[in-house]
């Protein structure tokens, strides 16, 4: 089954969040973010971005830059070969899938082997109400397009689009995800769990979704795909995160925020991702993946989806810390 369709398209820049998170997220800013929208007109501070000049001696390894496709599912379901092939004369050498763009996993693989490409992560939703059957059916498939990982991308609204704020729906949740890595574990993959800033709205009970998830799930079973621009849209700084969850933060979406809280091509934002990428090996990061939400949504055309793409990888490529 195709999963593209099955992800929500780009989330609007105003969301709740909490003033104190978002006070507390200002302490470590170097360069307030006028994301007005977020809070009744409170601002987002994030780090100054870096500029990708040589600051440091550490660097991204090139083998470990990959691209969420999600990036680019307009240009894949107009030309899949020839998208495909654009990444990889770009210079990548794998990619994170968000579904096979209306074909088999057969299918697919054969067009990433084509381009001379490797999926090594992928978006999968785990289903809900938990079915073990439809996700084993899910790790075949991930098997056969040769990933190593496997991520539920999405959760956090209820069923009128609300954020949840029931404790009990996210402990509900933590235990599905157990369920889900440890099939994942059988199969041979990692299974992961992707956020977005919902997990960072204060529950009912004062804690937050992310929270429980990461106190509730087997860190054996379970890590996280922390994706950075929603972290930091959540209120929260990506290296407090990590040095509470040393060691399980094993992929990150690199996406970058600009001064109004929305998308922006890496570099061209204000997320100091040198600053964060210092605490690499605390966090445990593996992969450092590339995306845009709105990278070929209207006003932008499809093409400039690939314009993203070559400008995150090469500023993943340039960057020193």
């Amino acid at each position: 089954m195709d999963q593209q369709l099955n992800r929500p398209g780009p989330t609007p820049a105003s969301e709740p969040v909490s003033r104190r998170g978002v006070l507390r997220a200002a302490t470590v800013s170097a360069a307030a973010v006028g994301a007005a929208g977020l809070l009744g007109g409170t601002a987002v501070a994030a780090p100054a971005a870096s500029t990708g000049q040589a600051q440091g001696r550490r660097r991204v390894p090139v083998d470990r830059i990959s691209i969420q496709l999600y990036t680019l599912r307009d240009q894949l379901a107009a030309d899949l070969p020839g998208t495909l092939d654009a990444l990889r004369r770009i210079g990548y050498r794998r990619v994170e899938h968000a579904g096979f763009v209306g074909r088999t996993a057969a299918q697919f693989r054969a067009a990433l082997d084509e381009a001379g490409l490797r999926s090594t992560s992928g978006h999968v939703g785990i289903p809900q109400p938990f079915d073990a059957a439809t996700w084993e059916q899910a790790l075949a498939d991930a098997n056969v397009v040769g990933c190593k990982k496997i991520v539920h991308p999405y959760f956090g609204r209820d069923a009128n689009g609300q954020a949840i704020r029931d404790p009990n729906v996210y402990r509900a949740l933590a235990r599905n995800l157990n369920k889900a890595g440890r099939l994942a574990e059988r199969a041979g993959l990692d299974f992961g769990y992707h956020n977005h800033q919902l997990e960072f709205v204060p529950l009912t009970d004062g804690s937050t979704g992310f929270e429980i998830l990461t106190g509730q799930t087997d860190p054996r079973l379970v890590h996280f795909e922390l994706d950075l621009y929603w972290t930091w849209r959540g209120a929260h700084d990506p290296v407090d995160v990590f040095r509470a969850n040393r060691g399980r933060i094993r992929q990150v979406h690199v996406k970058d925020l600009d001064v109004e809280g929305g998308f922006a091509d890496l570099g061209d934002g204000v997320i100091d991702f040198g600053r964060i990428f210092a605490h690499e090996r605390e966090a445990g990061i593996e992969e450092y993946i590339v995306e845009r939400d709105d990278a070929g949504t209207a006003p932008r055309s499809p093409a400039d989806a690939l314009d993203t793409a070559r400008v995150g990888f090469d500023y993943l490529a340039s960057l020193r810390y």
